[in-house]
């Protein structure tokens, strides 16, 4: 019995397991479909869990296209083929309005969140149409048992077409399913209009075309229109075709004038060096209508005459040039460089000649590329650096108030006038600006050989220091060319005087009143000479009195008129100042000016001092020949006068006066008069001293008067110093010189540009200057050698300068535009200077490029007529090329896109497709949606259409 119900129970056992067996899923066995939709249901359960923001952490890409949309992608496989699975979702859980970035399908279908799914091929796209639907039923499966609201969609037909089928479960009875496609050519003329577009959306849902006008549909629309203004290349393309009318104009009529168009920048302060492109392609202006519910199409047909300002809104978007961005060197930011290499080649040889004459050794290491222009080039410079203007520019307009701290030169000044000549010249290589210097400083030695002034060169008399050396060697040049100028006219006179006292020789001897006229113009000559003198080293305290007023101080007439008849070159009393041996008072004389020195005469004298000690005696060594001067001036205008005289005079602080041992006053000499004479006091200690240099000089020193003495400056001698100078320096102290010429007369070129009141603009500017500052700073003493890092810095200083430039180049474009409404060019300018500004601490080779300015700005009422102004009316060739199809025309442009949406709302509870279970969709639902893009040429469609399953 027990065997016999052990055997039962394993029977019973073995019955249950194959029971078991017969109910157990194999999955080995399903579909290779089946597979794929378990695959593709296991992705979207992960991509669910996960979240958006989990999804971010593990890599999710933003699309740069939007702002907010971001997406993941997998891989999945069928069979053979391999699709690619990309779901699409956002951040933040406003709703995107149409005006902002929205990705394609977002636009065509209204959804937020969706996924897309299509083969790993070329195409990208299904070109089976059973295939397409095959697969969008296994996503619809997948989705469905997630039980996930994504919209999915195949792309299908051919990628031009962007056509797509798509499908959403809506959690009820109902499904959404989507399909879009595109005309490419040749659009029906009904689909060209508002009319026949909203006939074909009522199409979609009215049981027959009768009901279109039997019944009243009330349909919701939203319409975008977007408008174009001209690109500079087709206003150039209209210039070219009405320049050829012109011109076959002016063939038949003789004398006809073609004036040449305008450039945009033609009165911007670089277009004298070069014409830059219009950093602005073109602006888009986006009209927006607010929504509105249309009941017939006769309605649609008053719409498309609207014009655009009636619209809701107005959004502005620019459209700059891609190569603003990207790394092609423009304006004087490319040429400043060509400079700092041609400064890095300047070390190979050590005179200018060599980089010219083919025999140099060095010459093999010369470019094939370094070029040098023709003669005509050469000529037509040369004669615009020398081109005598007759009035002198103003030199400190518009100066920007660091541009002092670099060692250059103002703009309009001879020398950085060849250096910005450089720049464009040969395209700023070594040899061509060695062709141009030597040429260059034979014209100015011809100046000084014909004694013709130098042009833009002020004729102040004066010599800028804080310029550099060549500014100032040609600066002292000038006014050694005036000088001679000078005594060349007065050697002319000279002899014209003598020949006319010869000539009328006779007539002199028979009247005799008259033989003393050859004198007196001598006299006045002198006198003249005399007067073009000014009285310098005048203690500030003492006040001078013309010499043609009496002084009352004076006692005996008699004497006072002798010692006047040999008074010489005096310019007048020094106040109430005695002479020590005589009473008469102390005048002070004309003395000839200081003469000028340049920087390096000035250091000359410092390392003199330096070498040799600072003392009393040789500071009088150094100002021998100055002090000289003036000793004889002072002893013509003071006959009698003595060595302590000049001293209380020329340095005050070396007599010591003695109130106390002061006489009183007298009156042997000067009856009833109270003046206090002699003078009481005694000279400072080192001028008492025994073997003083002043006094051995001023007992050396003649009488003489200013007029007649030697020029402290020789002209002839210090103007062949000067080109001596310029002839024989070694090549890279002149290019050292040109970079800091260049760069600061550039930035001052750039400074006068007018681009309104932008702060990021005037920040840059100023950091602009101080960078130039600094980085130049070793050029300007000297300490640049050829294997020096500040190259390094110059290059890196000319990447610095062409950020800038581009920057003010588009200031100023913007502000041309909107001078009457600054607050665009101010937004538009603000928000690229944002998007710029992280790329201005690198080479502009080095930016990435695929990310683009991107902007919309919304316009306020006063805004919309000044941007409706810059759609001109198209000219006749332009008319003629555009055949305008469409309304809502903006001053003669149809819109280049035309978006719209129209959408049908009904109650679920009253939709023929709802049921009476379900009673929780009784609000209004979106049933039917059109979205319509394109033009006359184009159009594309997106229906999206709720079904009852």
């Amino acid at each position: 019995m027990a065997s016999s119900s052990k055997a039962n129970l394993a029977e019973q056992d073995e019955g249950e397991e194959a029971e078991e067996i017969e109910h157990f899923n194999d999955f080995t066995l399903a579909s290779s479909w089946e597979r794929f939709i378990s695959e593709i249901e296991a992705t979207c359960r992960q991509w669910l869990a996960d979240g958006p923001k989990r999804l971010l952490e593990k890599g999710a890409v933003h699309l740069d296209s939007s702002d907010n949309i971001y997406k993941v992608k997998s891989e999945l496989k069928n069979a053979a083929k391999i699709y690619s699975m990309e779901y699409y979702f956002e951040i933040s859980g406003k709703i995107a309005d149409w005006n902002c970035t929205l990705h394609d399908l977002q636009l065509c279908f209204g959804v937020k969140e969706f996924l897309v799914i299509s083969p790993q091929s070329a195409s990208g796209v299904v070109l089976d149409a059973p295939e397409a639907t095959k697969l969008l039923s296994a996503v619809s499966i997948a989705l469905a048992n997630c039980s996930s609201l994504w919209p999915a969609f195949v792309p299908v037909h051919d990628p031009s077409r962007k056509a797509f089928i798509g499908i959403q479960n809506m959690g009820t009875i109902f499904t959404r399913r989507f399909e879009a496609d595109r005309i490419g050519s040749q659009v029906p003329i009904k689909f060209m209009h508002l009319e026949g577009l909203y006939e074909l959306f009522v199409s979609k849902f009215a049981y027959c075309m009768s009901d279109h006008s039997m019944h009243l549909f009330r349909v919701h629309l939203l319409m975008k229109l977007t408008y174009q203004t001209l690109s500079n290349d087709e206003d150039n393309y209209d210039d070219i075709q009405e320049a050829d009318t012109e011109n076959a104009e002016s063939e038949t009529s003789p004398g006809c004038g073609n004036p040449n168009r305008k450039h945009w920048d033609d009165d911007c302060p670089w277009n004298e060096w070069y014409s830059a492109e219009d950093p602005v392609m073109r602006f888009d202006l986006v009209v927006t209508w607010s929504e509105k519910v249309v009941e017939s199409s006769l309605e649609m047909a008053e719409m498309e005459n609207a014009s655009p300002h009636e619209a809701e809104k107005w959004i502005l978007a620019p459209n700059l040039y891609p190569n603003l961005s990207k790394g092609d060197r423009i304006g004087f930011a490319s040429q400043l460089h060509l400079l700092v290499n041609a400064l890095e080649m300047s070390f190979e040889a050590p005179f200018i000649e060599d980089f010219v004459s083919v025999e140099n050794p060095g010459s093999d290491n010369l470019e094939s590329t370094m070029v040098i222009p023709p003669p005509t080039v050469l000529d037509r410079v040369l004669k615009d650096l020398f081109l005598e203007d007759p009035q002198l520019p103003d030199f400190a307009k518009d100066e920007h108030k660091s541009s002092r701290a670099i060692k250059g030169a103002p703009v309009e000044s001879l020398f950085v006038q060849f250096c910005l000549h450089s720049l464009w010249f040969g395209n700023c290589n070594i040899r061509a600006i060695a062709v141009l210097w030597i040429e260059f400083v034979q014209e100015i030695r011809w100046h000084w050989e014909e004694s013709q002034p130098l042009p833009k060169i002020p004729a102040n008399g004066s010599i800028d220091l804080a310029t550099c050396l060549i500014n100032q060697k040609l600066q002292m040049l000038a006014i050694c060319i005036g000088k001679k100028r000078e005594l060349n006219e007065e050697f002319e006179d000279c002899i014209g005087t003598k020949d006319d006292a010869s000539a009328n020789m006779e007539e002199v001897n028979k009247v005799g009143d008259e033989s003393s006229s050859f004198h007196a113009r001598s006299q006045a000559f002198d006198e003249k000479r005399d007067s073009l003198l000014t009285p310098e080293g005048f203690n500030g305290s003492k006040t001078v009195e013309s010499k043609f007023s009496a002084n009352a101080q004076d006692v005996h007439s008699s004497d006072k008129s002798t010692l006047d008849s040999i008074r010489r070159g005096s310019a007048g009393p020094v106040g109430s100042m005695k002479l020590l041996k005589l009473c008469q008072s102390l005048h002070a004389p004309f003395t000839q000016s200081a003469p000028l020195m340049t920087e390096d005469m000035h250091e000359e004298r410092l390392r003199a001092i330096e070498t040799f000690g600072f003392s009393f005696n040789f500071s009088a060594q150094l100002e021998r020949e100055t002090l000289s001067s003036d000793m004889s001036a002072f002893k013509a205008a003071n006959p009698g006068a003595v060595f302590e005289d000049f001293i209380r005079w020329y340095s005050p602080r070396d007599w010591e006066n003695d109130e106390s041992e002061a006489k009183g006053p007298s009156t042997d000499l000067t009856e009833g008069m109270n003046v206090d004479w002699p003078p009481q006091g005694r000279l400072s200690r080192r001028m008492s001293e025994s073997g003083n240099f002043w006094r051995k000089i001023w007992d050396e020193a003649p009488i003489l008067p200013a007029s007649e003495q030697k020029p402290l400056l020789d002209p002839n001698r210090e103007g062949e110093k000067i080109l001596h100078y310029l002839e024989t320096m070694q090549p890279h102290q002149l290019l050292e010189q040109m970079v800091c010429s260049a760069f600061r007369a550039s930035a001052d070129t750039l400074n006068q540009t007018n681009y309104g009141s932008l702060k990021e603009m005037d920040t840059k500017m100023d950091q602009l200057y101080l960078t130039m500052a600094s980085t130049l700073r070793p050029l300007q003493v000297n300490l640049l050698s050829n294997t020096s890092d500040t190259i390094e810095d110059l290059q890196r200083l000319c990447v610095v300068f062409e950020h800038v430039e581009k920057l003010l180049i588009l200031a100023a474009s913007l502000h041309r535009r909107f001078r009457q409404v600054p607050r665009i060019s101010e937004a538009i300018f603000s928000n690229y200077y944002n998007f710029y500004l992280p790329t201005m601490g690198i080479g502009l080779a080095d930016v990435d490029t695929q990310k683009e300015f991107d902007m919309k700005l919304q316009l306020s009422q006063n805004e919309r007529q000044v941007v409706s102004n810059m759609f001109t009316p198209p000219t006749a060739n332009q008319s003629w090329r555009k055949v305008l199809s469409m309304g809502n025309h903006l001053n003669g442009h149809e819109p280049i896109l035309r978006e719209i949406i129209f959408s049908m709302h009904d109650n679920a509870s009253d939709n023929h497709y709802a049921s009476s279970s379900h009673r929780d969709y009784q609000q209004d639902t979106e049933t039917y949606r059109m979205y319509t893009c394109g033009t006359s040429n184009d159009l594309r469609v997106a229906l999206s259409i709720i079904s009852y399953d």
